[in-house]
């Protein structure tokens, strides 16, 4: 192997000049503007971008026409021009930072898991049934419920405000949590693994803008806990009635059992679900329907 690349770059030097690091330099960078402009065509930045293009216009006609005063003022303004965008980027620079610390890029590289059985997933199937039957059954009452099922990212600074419930997750627990007029029912319920570790929650709410008027509370705050975290959140609307999944911080809506089961399985890490996981999801819009 080493021979190989050794010849490869032997060639690439006699021919012009290049070498083997040049190339994989020109791949990388490839690789980060390309994510960069993703970013910045999923953010504000986009609007800003265009703002700074009609601004870049404006001094480039100022240079050619010898515009002094306006080039003074630009040449002066400039360090204070990066500080601002920085500042007014803020939110969306901190979510790519914790965007990409969640990439875990080890284990997309090694495929497996030190110690781990690989039959085995975050949760069991009978977990998966045990939430489903319980939200179909709070949605035929229109009881309203927030479940948030963790995943890599730990959880622990919003179980810490709710109350500890330290159950195995069946329906009936579940049911109960959330039956109106009783203590634990107002908030969120967290389940890591098999078991219910928290209710009452409370969770960030979304600022999204383009999601649906009609939509309350409870359902902003399972966006904004997928927008903040990789959990999966389902929600059972009290008017409706209607189960929704909120993923990635995109919200899926009008749900019924088999589909929020593959919802959940998909998040299930069992190694058949893997690649099911990416189709799933991809491309879904946020408030879709």
């Amino acid at each position: 192997m080493l021979r190989g690349i050794e010849i490869v770059e032997t060639y690439l030097s006699r021919v012009s000049g290049i070498r083997w690091a040049d190339v994989v330099e020109i791949f990388i960078l490839a690789f980060l503007l390309y994510h960069i402009l993703v970013w910045i065509k999923n953010t504000r930045a986009w609007s800003l971008l265009k703002g700074i293009l009609v601004i870049a216009v404006f001094i480039l006609v100022a240079a050619y026409f010898e515009m002094n005063t306006i080039l003074w003022i630009v040449q002066n303004m400039f360090g204070v021009a990066v500080t601002a965008v920085v500042v007014i980027l803020q939110p969306e620079l901190r979510k790519a930072v914790e965007e990409l610390g969640r990439k875990n890029i080890i284990s997309s590289i090694v495929p497996f898991e030190l110690g781990k059985n690989p039959g085995e997933g975050r949760f069991s199937d009978k977990t998966i049934n045990e939430i489903t039957k319980a939200c179909v059954e709070m949605g035929k009452v229109k009881t309203g419920a927030l479940i948030v099922v963790q995943q890599n990212q730990s959880l622990d600074e919003y179980e810490r405000t709710g109350i500890d419930v330290d159950g195995i997750v069946t329906s009936q627990l579940l049911i109960n949590i959330f039956e109106h007029n009783t203590p634990l029912h107002d908030g969120a319920v967290i389940i890591r693994g098999n078991r219910v570790v928290s209710a009452t929650c409370y969770l960030p709410l979304s600022d999204n803008m383009a999601l649906s008027k009609e939509l309350g509370t409870r359902h902003r705050a399972g966006v904004g806990i997928s927008e903040a975290t990789d959990s999966l959140t389902v929600i059972v609307s009290e008017e409706t009635g209607k189960i929704s999944v909120a993923y990635g911080g995109n919200l899926e809506r009008n749900l019924n059992g088999e589909t929020l089961k593959e919802r959940l399985k998909a998040i299930q890490n069992k190694p058949e679900e893997e690649s099911r996981k990416r189709i799933l999801w991809k491309g879904r819009s946020k408030g879709e329907k």
